[in-house]
């Protein structure tokens, strides 16, 4: 199985704790922050790492080399300092012809705790061209931004103003989809997100859910640096 890791963002908002390195290079618990992604997605039976990186991505190639180290082989997919946004990076990955048929998308400051394997098995089993992992979050960490009816996405919308009262879960940080997709639907020089694509997804009928039950962590702000610091050296003890 193949996971695409997001790591060319700026990190603007976690600039407070580092400037010199990129976020995903974080030292978290006594290690870079993408280590611990690695050592987790090597375990979840991942077996190919596609790294999208920017801003200090030579400090990325570095660290984590051809991926042996970490029981995996990593392909890069460079944006330099031109960052296209998260589809444009993938669809720069399309181009370089490094994306299976069908791929997880993971973003380069996400810490999770769900089954891949399943989420692959449900993926298969549904049929879609996309799922994504939500989690019922009632606005607790992040503000919810998914309808989510136990099989299908119904809606999902980042940002969202007002949210209505059914929309309880949040995008949980884990995606996977087809290949297809990013050619279709993401333009060869295009500079774009994926939330219109999923959004457009969801109100087709064509993103499937799975419901992941442990909270997620993330290291985009210095508040979400210092739970999962505290969360991973609980961990350790």
């Amino acid at each position: 199985m193949q996971c695409v890791i997001l790591a060319g963002g700026l990190g603007t908002r976690i600039r407070s704790v580092s400037t010199e390195v990129p976020k995903c290079l974080i030292s978290v618990a006594g290690k870079p922050f993408i280590a611990w992604q690695l050592d987790w997605l090597r375990d979840q039976g991942i077996t190919e790492i596609v790294l999208c990186i920017g801003h200090l991505g030579s400090q990325v190639r570095e660290f984590v080399g051809d991926g042996e180290a970490f029981g995996l082989r990593v392909t890069y997919v460079d944006e330099g300092e031109s960052l296209r946004g998260t589809a444009g990076a993938l669809r720069m990955a399309l181009d370089a012809d490094v994306l299976a048929p069908w791929f997880f998308v993971l973003y380069g400051d996400s810490y999770l705790r769900v089954p891949v394997k399943e989420v692959a098995k449900k993926f298969l089993k549904m049929g879609v061209s996309a799922l994504m992992t939500v989690f019922q979050n009632a606005g607790k960490w992040e503000e919810s931004n998914v309808i989510f009816n136990g099989e299908i996405v119904e809606k999902y919308e980042k940002n969202s103003i007002a949210p209505p009262e059914d929309m309880v879960y949040v995008d949980y940080g884990l995606l996977v989809l087809k290949r297809e997709i990013i050619r279709n639907r993401v333009g060869s020089t295009s500079i774009s997100d994926l939330a219109p694509i999923l959004n457009s997804l969801s109100l087709e009928g064509s993103m499937a859910g799975f419901e992941a039950t442990e909270r997620f962590f993330e290291i985009g702000t210095p508040e979400g640096l210092d739970a999962l610091e505290e969360h991973l050296s609980q961990s350790k003890n």
